[in-house]
């Protein structure tokens, strides 16, 4: 059970989690980046929890020459200002766009981008940090960095999860903002 607050940060991976992920593909445009339904209102509400939120999204569609670097920043410019337009806020986008199998150290499962996020916020605390994602590469990068781990799924006994521990199981981001602020909102026991 946790009950974050403003000293907590949020790590949210991108495609799945945030947008719609398109099979075998990539969102290579604006056109393509479609929300999940109640992620604004979940984004929304949860910038209200956490003092810091972030966004981090392996994105080997750069390396392929699906899409540019630009490209990309363009389509998070576009999700941040929606984001923002309905009250939450994205503190900063972290992205690698290398390859799977290149060894990079950025690419989730590894921890280059939360190791950059720490950098740049000092005051992250990644034991008082949660990191949602809808891959078992999401759920190891957060269990490499203690932090605690939300699976957003609706497969019940998918083999890429067989041997992968995570914390929590949600099948939306809005079922996990509701499921935290009742917790949070639950009294403490009192002590007699």
């Amino acid at each position: 059970m946790i009950k974050p607050d403003k000293s907590w940060s949020l790590f949210l991976d991108r495609d799945g989690v945030i947008n719609k992920r398109i099979i075998n593909d990539y969102i290579k445009n604006v056109d393509e980046f479609c929300f999940i339904d109640g992620v604004l209102e979940s984004v929304n509400e949860l910038s209200k929890i956490f003092g810091k939120v972030f966004v981090v999204t392996n994105q080997q569609g750069i390396a392929k020459n699906i899409m540019t670097e630009n490209d990309l920043n363009v389509i998070h410019r576009f999700m941040c200002d929606q984001i923002n337009k309905t009250g939450g806020r994205i503190d900063r986008v972290y992205h690698c766009p290398d390859l799977e199998g290149t060894g990079s150290k950025d690419r989730k499962p590894e921890t280059g981008m939360g190791l950059k996020a720490k950098k740049e916020f000092p005051e992250i605390e990644f034991e008082k940090s949660v990191m949602i994602g809808d891959s078992a590469k999401d759920i190891v990068f957060g269990n490499r960095l203690n932090m605690f781990t939300v699976l957003i799924s609706d497969e019940q006994d998918s083999e890429e999860f067989k041997d992968i521990e995570y914390n929590e199981r949600f099948s939306s981001l809005i079922e996990f903002k509701n499921w935290l602020k009742k917790n949070i909102d639950k009294e403490q026991p009192k002590i007699l």
